[in-house]
């Protein structure tokens, strides 16, 4: 095939649209997914304020909606994404099964890192005084922030790739072309050209989130 200026147009645009969901449903997902995360080892049982029912609960919760395929998620929330967003189509419509799908996938990735604190430092700050709240944000967070940038890494190239299954039920992006101009009219080199790309992007995030991690690992300094 030849890429000529429409067909470059289009890969631009299917980048822009990859990265606003893959950027916007990251942010999200976080923002729901930590909290999450840190309720999930507060109220363990060996955590700072254990609540086993809370914990088996919100723990249970979160499995359930991890065991679903992001396929059949997306078709199951149609209702709420209509919902939300007035539409079923493209980069916007992909955003809410996306944060759905990923939230509880970070939820466990956040719990994992804190898990990884040292008890003994935990045990210092309550021997100090130390609230809830004050053991969270001056300690677990500290000092799970490189496993946290690493579990980010992670969560956001699996978000990615979340992203380029919508493409089999009208979600915009990368994935779209693969599926829609490549792969249904036997455009090969498009469709490598797409993966070439989601390749290069994960390559990116990768690299940048494990700098970071590097950069705040105090282990190694």
């Amino acid at each position: 095939m030849t890429f000529d200026a429409a067909t470059m147009d289009m890969i631009l645009k299917g980048i822009q649209e990859t990265l606003y969901m893959v950027g916007v449903s990251s942010v999200l997902s976080y923002l729901i997914g930590i909290p999450l995360g840190i309720v999930l080892v507060v109220t363990d049982k060996n955590g700072i304020r254990p609540i086993p029912a809370v914990q088996t609960v919100l723990g249970i919760a979160i499995n359930l909606l991890r065991a679903v395929p992001f396929i059949i998620l997306l078709i199951m929330v149609m209702p709420i994404t209509q919902a939300l967003v007035g539409t079923l189509v493209g980069s916007k419509a992909i955003v809410p099964p996306l944060v759905i799908a990923a939230a509880p996938y970070i939820a466990r990735m956040v719990e994992s890192s804190f898990k990884e604190v040292d008890a003994g430092v935990i045990e210092a700050a309550k021997s100090m005084g130390a609230g809830t709240f004050q053991i969270v944000w001056k300690v677990l967070l500290p000092e799970a922030k490189p496993s946290l940038l690493v579990g980010a890494a992670i969560s956001i190239t699996t978000i990615l790739g979340y992203s380029a299954m919508a493409g089999f039920v009208g979600g915009g992006g990368l994935g779209a072309i693969a599926i829609n101009h490549g792969y249904y009219r036997y455009e090969l080199g498009l469709m490598l050209v797409t993966a070439a790309i989601l390749v290069i992007i994960v390559q990116i995030i990768q690299e940048v989130m494990m700098r970071l991690s590097r950069a705040t690992d105090r282990r190694i300094r």
